[in-house]
């Protein structure tokens, strides 16, 4: 357990330190990236059966796609933002599914779909640099 505190605080100082440096376009990324790496933790607790730590990787990237969710601007975005919302919503609805059935599969999907969201967002945070 000791080596798993560790390594939790050093990602709390890794992140801070990010955000604290990060543009708007780049916090997107970081939350990207650190939902990118909660996914593949779940996935290693769902191979290693570690169902009670698999249900708390879960719940965080729940929590990580709702406030990328509750970030959107509506308002102002139109059809770009209705999409990412959508897409949110879908990864977590299999992110529910996945806790409930183990599905790997579900959880590559997952991935697949916001290696693809992260790298538009950074064509995005290029183009506007």
């Amino acid at each position: 357990m000791y080596q798993e505190d560790t390594y939790d605080s050093y990602r709390m100082v890794d992140l801070e330190s990010r955000v604290a440096a990060a543009s708007p376009y780049d916090l997107v990324l970081v939350l990207f990236d650190g939902l990118l790496d909660e996914l593949e933790r779940m996935r290693g607790h769902i191979e290693a059966k570690r169902y009670l730590e698999k249900g708390r990787s879960v719940e965080k990237c729940v929590n990580i796609l709702n406030g990328l969710s509750s970030a959107l601007d509506f308002d102002s975005g139109g059809d770009v933002v209705t999409g990412l919302a959508r897409l949110y919503d879908y990864m977590i609805y299999r992110l529910t599914d996945v806790s409930v059935t183990l599905s790997l599969e579900g959880v590559d999907e997952v991935v697949g779909l916001l290696r693809e969201l992260r790298e538009g967002w950074e064509g995005v945070r290029d183009a506007r640099r």
